[in-house]
């Protein structure tokens, strides 16, 4: 194994998280390293450090992607105030039954047809950003999403402020203190409730409704089941694909030969998709809890254990990707695993390669040129599972 100046405990600082890729490279020889995940203290609610291992070699992500029995989804319960989401957190069988349910009402076809309303949706926003310098996240890459999966639930537009504010809260258990943190989640839990109620006692046409409505083997949904997926689709639905979107065009203002082509050339907007995903995936890891005794990269690790399945890493794992640290539109790269893979490939990959693909349509018919804004962007650096920006000016041109 490689040895390193870098200590592996920078993975779970708010720098490890806001660019993880100087960390990636001089750990990945490592691969499994043991880190810092959580700090013990009031902010995080736990009275002792959590300690965790970081796999970060596309082969040994795959491995444990595709052995659910050993590394298993209910890590949440080695954290304070984490409530258990739908799919996420589920195993088999429980999560076999689950998933069937749901892909009754997350089907192809239904969120095909929200693509002529996306796209007029993504071209009013082009239209009222005008030229000039914007905050694309806040007036683009945050509101398309969060409109798009509001509707999608049938959440009333003047509550979709707070939805994004309460998702913010449920990914950001490593930097928002326990205090803040714990209502929100309430006052989401309690949000989606209310809104299950209503569609038991007044059925539309949204995706709740269709929660509601999916059987499988005569078998349906309880309310409660309706909350957790509810709450898997609206963090799932809006932080990644903001997350997507605005890294893509963050990629893009820095490379205006690659926009002045991609105008031209449209064939060029699935390949930049793509490789967004692959070169700054918005899912960077997820956590997994070790069910027994398992060696992995030479390493043993302990039942009862966090290992944190770091998905951006293995994106840019040169063992598997030709010069990875370069952003490129390349056919022929190696299997992305942006989305999962095996029985927890997200739910909602579709929706999100939708919307990314319709942003950036409505971006390139709107906007001649795109480069970046005078003041600097900042990146997250309090939500672990996450790669994105918290302000990103950008100057859309003429």
């Amino acid at each position: 194994m490689t040895t390193t100046t870098l200590s592996p405990d920078v993975l779970g600082t708010a720098a490890g998280i806001a660019d993880p890729y100087p960390a990636y490279l001089a750990l990945r020889d490592s691969s499994p390293v043991r880190y810092l995940r959580v700090a013990a203290g009031a902010a995080t609610g736990l009275s002792a450090p959590l300690h965790g291992y970081a796999l970060l070699r596309h082969a040994d992500v795959l491995t444990a992607l595709r052995d659910p029995a050993t590394f298993s989804s209910q890590s949440y319960r080695m954290f304070k105030g984490i409530p258990q989401m739908a799919l996420l957190h589920d195993d088999p069988p429980h999560h076999t039954k689950m998933r069937r349910l749901a892909n009754k009402a997350f089907t192809a076809p239904r969120v095909a047809a929200l693509a002529p309303w996306v796209t007029d949706l993504a071209r009013g926003l082009v239209e009222a950003m005008g030229r000039g310098e914007a905050e694309i996240m806040d007036r683009f890459a945050v509101a398309l999403p969060v409109r798009v999966i509001g509707t999608m639930l049938g959440v009333p537009p003047e509550d979709h402020a707070a939805l994004k504010d309460w998702s913010d809260a449920l990914v950001s258990y490593n930097g928002m203190p326990a205090v803040e943190r714990g209502p929100k989640i309430q006052q989401l839990m309690a949000y989606v409730d209310r809104l299950v109620a209503a569609r038991r006692a007044d059925a539309t046409n949204d995706m709740i409704a269709a929660f509601l409505d999916a059987e499988v083997d005569g078998e349906r949904l309880d309310d409660e089941q309706i909350r957790r997926l509810v709450v898997v689709l609206l963090v799932a639905g809006n932080e990644t694909t903001t997350n997507l979107i605005g890294n893509m065009l963050a990629l893009l203002a820095d490379r205006p030969e690659l926009w002045a082509r991609a105008r031209e050339d449209r064939s060029l907007v699935e390949p930049i998709v793509n490789e967004a995903l692959r070169f700054e995936s918005p899912v960077q890891r997820f956590p997994r809890l070790t069910t027994r005794e398992v060696e992995i990269g030479g390493v043993t690790i302990e039942a009862g254990v966090i290992v944190d399945v770091f998905y951006g890493a293995a994106l840019r794992d040169p063992a598997v990707f030709a010069d990875p640290d370069t952003f490129r539109l390349d056919p022929k790269q190696g299997e992305s695993v942006a989305f999962g893979v095996g029985i927890h490939h997200c739910l909602g990959a579709p929706l999100a390669r939708l919307e990314a693909t319709i942003a950036l349509n409505a971006m390139l018919d709107g906007v001649p040129t795109l480069r970046r804004g005078a003041a600097p962007a900042e990146r997250q650096g309090i939500a672990q599972v996450s790669l994105g920006y918290r302000t990103l000016p950008l100057v859309l041109g003429d």
